[in-house]
């Protein structure tokens, strides 16, 4: 994984995020936005696997609400962002074109 990569994947996902997870994943993706898709994913199900809110009456209010949120709006923002990976305009991209196989008729 190139440095212009990498550092696209760290402003996306926070430079806490272990490097060679991040090169592991792009090995098996293949793609820069699907690297940081999936990071963010993890994340918004780990968030929703532990409850959202939690009060201790007097005592402490943990509320992780916004965070959801937050790691939602990134995940909707992702595919507007250009990755460095990405193609550019007017690049020819590469079309899948598929035919159906037909018998040939016997005589």
């Amino acid at each position: 994984m190139d440095p212009t990569l990498l550092a696209w994947l760290r402003a996306q996902l926070g430079t806490a995020t272990d490097e060679l997870d991040l090169a592991a994943r792009y090995a098996r993706l293949g793609s820069a936005r699907d690297v940081a898709a999936e990071v963010l994913s993890e994340r918004r199900a780990r968030l929703l696997a532990e409850p959202l809110r939690m009060t201790v009456d007097g005592v402490v209010t943990v509320d992780q609400s916004n965070n959801l949120a937050g790691v939602e709006r990134q995940l909707a923002a992702l595919a507007d962002l250009l990755a460095p990976d990405d193609p550019a305009a007017g690049e020819p991209g590469i079309d899948l074109v598929t035919a159906p196989l037909a018998a040939r008729r016997r005589r």
